[in-house]
This record gives structure tokens, sequence and C-alpha cells, in this order.
């Protein structure tokens, strides 16, 4: 016990010290393939052992290199990444195969490590101000820099470690790896297919069949994409050495065939997104990396340099520039913009995105009022809506027969809009206001000041709304005043260009009363037809709907409402009859991302809310924990209560898709998709307390091949006193609920 005690602060303060050590390891191994999956990491430092000498010298310049730089305090997240390790790795990979392994080839190995450090940090400074990544350019100096250097020093040994292959093998693993190494030798492989994983080897400096092989499945485990493009790159390039009839056998020989499957990686998947438009680009570049490899390589032998990776660094950094200074046909090829470390899941999320927030860059424009009003005009409008100002919307209240006024409707006062309050759009400063000009009489229009009354708010630079026709002295603001979203700003009249009382509404991009109108979409609102409620997010009302402002049910809005610092516990029947308890609080990270954390399953549920909606937009963690069943069943809340209204969204395809068919949509996903997941909330019912609501949502998840439903869950919230008290899911005839326990922590 004593000795446990006396390690114990030793190992946690290691462990503060250098958070996460083995895994920035593993990292920097995989970085090379642009990765971080732990199955690909351990098949490649198996494949680095093939030479041990190799293997080791790579396995220590990596612990060297990221303990250095934890020590002189780097960027931790780039250290675990293996940001700063895996140039490091090839440089010490490189070394251990040429020289043998000695005490001053040891000391070598160390300067070798904070040398490519240094040029890590380098290249990260004077590359990554741009937005581009350093690749393997650190590697090439510090490499280039050692070999120059150690050809003068005499007590290093080259190796002999290849030339007698058999006897190495022998030493490395007896009889049985020379059988294996034999075997492999006397397979009857079609010749591109020896070059293919020959070159595939050569990035992490083996170069036999059995190696690339390995290699291969572990780049197939990693990524179907991945794997699919490094066959693209290599036989387009195969194709064309054979097309202009260069020296194939430089493929092999050279083992610079490497150069082809690390840029169709890089290019078809991983800092771009992959599509046709992606695969196309990497057969379009095929032909540039050749003559990089055929210019660079006579230069480079002029100093007796091997190129190794130059070709791949100088193409990809040359078209990710190039690609920065577009100014349309973003998406053809699209750019990554958050790094998930897999061609698929960029994909997917970028698909799914897409689908979700197509149109999310707008600003969430609000209706200019409260309650139900009717679309009298809408945009290119019959009446005045035409020309440079066609973009517009008039609104005016209407009763259950359709009528806008009461009475006789002669007086502005039948109107059921006159005199109702006006509200901010969005938040914004107050540009300009015009007072001062009577309502007309009902069928009389003011040509002379055909605005009437109006208020124009700044939202943005080049962004403003103007609201128009608004009643004299009504006014609750001034130029300058700042307002909030809802703000009452004014009431409705008749004022100006207007026979009857009504809103005009418009956006321009200029702050001038008489601005041209611009095709911006409004926010969210809610459409109300025959058939029920529909919510609308930015979209354009048509004349004759009827819309709402969406109203906050303050019950919806305090249970998802989700801030920082709030705590929650629910308590699940497991199977054996015994409960078990998670623990969920909500977190907001030094990047402002705002997720629910579940101590219990160490898992991540990220969203987003805005004044009308919350919705998830990312899960890492167990894909069975309670924290997941939460995200399947309240993917996406609207906080206000409206009697069987639908929500509908997508989630990604590999949400929930496994096994074959995710392989396989794996392998067609940039050209084609053919899974799909979709997700519908129903809001059921409402029943009103004194002082509170309680509330039933059902949500269902729908798994789809080709428009066909293969599985469905089905989930169901009830919330009550400001709270989620229970929510369940139900699949294939399981059911698990999920009950909240009562907590003071908001």
């Amino acid at each position: 016990m004593a000795l446990a005690f006396s390690i114990s602060p030793t190992l946690n303060k290691g462990r503060s010290l250098f958070p996460q050590f083995v895994k920035s390891i593993l990292n920097s191994y995989t970085q090379i393939f642009f990765s971080n999956n732990l199955v690909f990491a351990l098949i490649l430092i198996l494949v680095t052992f093939f030479d041990w000498v190799a293997g080791f010298s790579g396995v220590l310049c990596v612990v060297l290199t990221n303990l250095m730089a934890y020590i002189i305090g780097f960027n931790r997240k780039n250290i675990i990444s293996g940001a700063y390790g895996f140039n490091s790795l090839l440089t010490g990979l490189a070394l251990g195969s040429y020289y043998q392994l000695n005490s001053q080839f040891l000391l070598i190995l160390v300067f070798a490590s904070m040398l490519s450090l240094f040029f890590t940090l380098l290249m990260e400074g004077v590359i990554g101000k741009y937005g581009l990544p350093f690749l393997s350019i650190p590697f090439l100096f510090a490499i280039w820099m050692l070999i120059l250097a150690t050809r003068q020093f005499t007590n290093l040994q080259i190796s002999e470690r290849g030339i007698y292959v058999l006897n190495d093998l022998q030493a490395l693993g007896g009889q049985g790896l020379v059988r294996l190494y034999v075997w492999f030798g006397k397979l009857n492989i079609p010749m591109f297919w020896v070059i293919y994983f020959r070159s595939l080897g050569a990035i992490f400096f083996q170069y036999h069949v059995f190696a690339g092989m390995l290699m291969a499945l572990g780049l197939l485990i990693y990524s179907r994409i991945g794997f699919l493009l490094s066959l693209v790159g290599f036989f387009s390039a195969y194709w064309f050495y054979s097309f202009i009839g260069a020296d194939i056998s430089a493929l092999n020989y050279n083992y610079i065939g490497f150069n082809f499957i690390l840029t169709a990686i890089a290019i078809g998947g991983f800092f771009v997104i992959s599509s046709k438009h992606s695969f196309l680009w990497v057969l379009l570049l095929v032909p540039l990396i050749s003559i990089t490899i055929t210019s660079a390589t006579a230069i480079m032998n002029l100093y007796q340099l091997p190129i190794y990776s130059l070709p791949f660094n100088a193409v990809v950094l040359l078209f990710l520039y190039a690609l920065k200074f577009r100014e349309r046909f973003y998406d053809k090829p699209q750019m990554v913009l958050i790094q998930h470390y897999s061609p698929e899941k960029n994909l997917y999320l970028q698909h799914n995105n897409k689908e979700r927030f197509r149109k999310s860059y707008y600003f969430p424009f609000s209706l200019p009022f409260w309650g139900e009003w009717k679309v009298t005009q809408a945009h290119n409008g019959n009446i005045t809506h035409k020309g440079d100002w066609k973009q517009a919307w008039d609104f005016e209240i209407a009763d259950t027969k359709d009528a806008l006024f009461q009475g006789s409707g002669m007086s502005v006062e039948d109107y059921y809009c006159y005199n109702k309050p006006v509200i901010a759009p969005l938040a914004g400063v107050v540009e300009e206001v015009v007072d001062g000009i009577d309502d007309n009489a009902i069928g009389d229009v003011n040509t002379e000041e055909n605005w009437g009354n109006s208020i124009v708010i700044k939202h943005a630079e080049g962004l403003y709304s103007k609201t128009c026709h608004l009643k004299k002295d009504s006014f609750k603001v001034q130029k300058g005043d700042t307002l909030k979203k809802g703000d009452i700003m004014a009431y409705c009249g008749n004022s100006g260009r207007s026979p009857q009382p009504h809103i005009h509404f418009q956006l321009q991009a200029t702050p001038f009363i008489g601005s041209k109108t611009l095709d911006y979409p409004l926010g969210h609102y809610i459409l109300n037809t025959d058939k029920g409620f529909t919510l609308q997010s930015f979209e354009k009302p048509s004349e004759g709907d009827k819309v709402t402002a969406v109203e906050k049910n303050q019950t919806l809005y305090k249970a998802f409402h989700f801030i920082p610092g709030q705590q929650f516990q629910f308590s699940t029947v497991m199977a054996n009859g015994k409960t078990k308890i998670y623990t969920w609080e909500v977190v907001a990270d030094i990047y402002n991302s705002t997720y629910i954390w579940c101590a219990t399953t160490k898992s991540k549920l990220y969203f987003k809310s805005d004044d009308d909606m919350m919705y998830f937009t990312a899960f890492e963690g167990k894909r069975r924990s309670l924290l997941f069943y939460f995200y399947l069943t309240a993917y996406k809340v609207l906080y206000g209560y409206y009697k069987d209204i639908e929500l509908k969204d997508t989630f990604p395809v590999d949400t929930l898709n496994s096994g074959l068919l995710i392989l396989l949509q794996d392998f067609v996903a940039p050209f084609f998709m053919f899974l799909k997941t979709n997700y519908l909330l129903k809001y059921v019912s409402k029943t009103d307390d004194f002082s509170d609501s309680s509330i039933v949502l059902n949500s269902q998840v729908d798994i789809k091949v080709g428009g066909i439903r293969m599985q469905r869950y089905e989930g169901e919230m009830l919330i009550h006193k400001d709270r989620i008290t229970q929510f369940s899911v139900s699949h294939k005839n399981k059911t698990m609920v999920a009950t909240t326990i009562p907590t003071n922590i908001k």
C-alpha cells in the first residue's frame, strides 16, 4: 500500500504534464494518412517494425518530439492530434532504414527529433497563416539537411538490411517469417498491383508487398472513400505513364508512386469534401504530379538527394491555395471547414448541414408584429410592388371570415390591424425615422409622401429593414436608438400611399426611405392553412398566406433553453431491474461551442439555439447511451406550441446505419446517396395549469434505403414544470424510459 501511495502522485503529475501521451504517439502515425483511427495506427506501427531498426527509430523520434513539445509548452491539442509528431516519425523512419543502430546514431536521432519539431513550428507559422496545411514539408527539410550532414559523420554506418532480406527476416521472426515472405513472393499478382502495394508501403519506408497489403487493409478500415481514392490516384497515374510512354518502372524502383496516393486522398476527400468534382480534380492533378516528379528528380539528383514526398506537397498546396481565390462555384469542389479526420464523416456532415442549414447564412428576421396577419400583397404584387420595389410584403389582419375590417369599413378604426403594435424584426440601430404624416381617409392615398411614416433599422453592413404606413405620433423610438428583437417601435396606421390600414415591410441594402428592395427571406414563422400549422424557415410568404411570428411557450422554452452550468439527472431501469443514474451538464467550451456532457458515458451532444428553436448539431460518444437516445428524440424543438404541428429534419446517414449498408454507401457516397435518416417531431397535446403547461411531444426517426423505410425509432417526451420530466424511445419492440430526478441545480 505504501508503494501505491508513493507512485500515485507521480503518475498523476505525469498525466497532468503529458495528457493523452499515448494517443499523441498513435495519432502521429495515422496523421500521415489524415486519420486518427486507432486500429489503423496499430497496423501502421506493426508495418514500421518489419524493419525493426526503422520502426524503433520512428517511435523514438515521435516520443522525443512530443515530450519536447509538452515540456516547452506548445499547443497540447496539436500534440495530441499528432500534428507535431508525424514529421518527426517520417524523419526517424527514413534515417532508421538507412543507417545501422549504434550510440552515435541514437544521438543523431535526438537532434533529428528536435530539428523536425522546429521545422514543423516554422511551417505552421509560415504556411498556416494562409490557412494551408504544412503537410510533410518539415520532414523534407529535416531529412535533406540530415542526409547532407551525416555524409560527413564517419562513425555512422550504412545499413545492409534489405540486401540480405532472408537473413534479416530469419533474425527477426524465424523460419516462419521467411516462409511467409517467400510465399508472398510467389503469388501471381499482376505487376500494377505489386507496384501499388510497394508504393503504399514506401510511405513508411517498407518496400515489401505484404507491408503494402497490410496498409491497404488499414486504409480500408479507416476509410472506404480513402481506399477508393488511393486506387483512383495510383491507377490513373499508372495509365498516364503508359499513355505518354514514360518509365512505369520508376513507380516501382524509385517508390515514388505514393505521391499519387497521398495526393488523391488529400484532394479527393480530406481537405476537400469528397464528390464527383473532387474525384475529377484527382484525375486532372495526376499529370502535374508526374511532371513535378520528373523535374524535381532532375534537380535533386544534382545533390544526390531523394525527392520523397516533394511532389505531393507541392501539388496539394498549390491546389488548395488556388481554391482560395475563387469568386464563385465554391462547392465544386467544396473545401472542408471543420475537420473530422474522416472523408466519410466530412461528406455526411456537409451533406446533412447543406440540407438542414442551406439558408442559415441569412439573418433570422421575424415578422414585424404579434399574432396572425394576412399577406395582402407579396413579392411582385399586382398593386405597388413593382420594379425596384417588388420584393416587399403588405400585411393586414383578417377575421375567421377573411374580412379585413368590421362594420362599414369606412373608418380606419374599423380595420383590425389599425393601431396594432409594430415590432422590431431583428436587433439593430434605428437609422431613419419619418413621423408627422396624417392618416388617409379610407380610399385616399398620399402620393407626395409615398412611404408615409416609416422606420429604417440597420441590422448589419448592407442590410436594413424598412416598415412603412405607420400611425402619426405613435413612435416609441427615435433615430440612433438600439433595439432588441421584438421591441415595440410604433403602431399600424394609414399614412402615405395607403388606401387602407396595413404594414409595408421590406429589406434593403441602403439606409434611405426610397431604397430598392432586397430579395431576402424571413426567418422562422408559422403558416396557418386549412391543413393546420406549418413551420416555415427562411422562406418568403406568398400573397394570401396567413402567418404568425413564433410565440414562445414558456414551458417549452425553459425546458429546452439549455444554459451552461445547468445540470440534469435521469434514471433508467435496466433489464435486470436495477436503476441506473445518468448525470448531464450543459457546457460551453473555449471555442464558444455549447454541448450537453454526460459524465456517466463520457458523451457529448452539441446544440445551437436561437429565439425560436433549439436543435442538435453533432453527437460524440457511445451510440447506445441515454444521451444518444435523447439526441434522436429531441433533434429539433420549436419553442412555440401549435397543436399537431410537425417539424421535419434529417440526420447524417451514418447516425444509425451500420454494417454492410453503410459500407456500400461509403464507397458510392461521393456520387450517390441511397441511405436517408429522417426525423419528425409532432406536437401532440398541451394541458394548461394555473401557472404551467404539461406538453406531450412525439418523435419518429425513419431509416430509409432507396426511399423505402427499413427501421423506425419512436420517441415521446413529457414536459412539465419547465423541465423534461420523462422521455422514451422504442425500437424493435424494446422501449427505454428515462425519468428526471428532481434537482435544485438550474
